[in-house]
């Protein structure tokens, strides 16, 4: 009679362990499937930043407003160590203080136009 137990009540017992696992394996499924999809948009995002850093550059070939930028970034760096001139370098960076923020702002925007957002982003450290 035990036997007549036994066997109905190890087969629910088999069978709740089986969809248990049956759950936990999709549940696991599911998390690796949401953790591939997160690495593709990651992967994506990153091929479209040098898709457009490799257009811009190319967009900028023969162009002269890198140089132009670089030029009028170094005048009040060589002004500096012109005996003389450091006061017009004070004044004029006391000057740009009181410039809008807006003003500013799209000066920083130009620069970064410019140079590339990733390349501006690495040489103030951040990534």
């Amino acid at each position: 009679m035990l036997n007549l137990l036994v066997g109905p009540v190890t087969s629910l017992v088999g069978t709740w362990l089986e969809g248990r696992v049956e759950k936990q394996k999709a549940k696991t499924q599911a998390e690796v499937a949401k953790k591939l999809a997160e690495a593709k948009v990651y992967e994506k995002k990153a091929e479209a930043d040098i898709n457009w850093d490799i257009e811009t550059a190319k967009g900028m070939q023969g162009s002269w407003k890198d140089e132009w930028l670089t030029i009028l970034f170094s005048i009040p760096l060589i002004l500096a160590f012109i005996p003389g001139m450091e006061g017009i370098v004070e004044r004029g960076f006391n000057q740009l203080n009181q410039m809008p923020e807006w003003y500013m702002y799209s000066v920083g925007t130009i620069v970064a136009a410019s140079f590339g957002m990733r390349g501006v982003t690495k040489f103030f450290g951040k990534k």
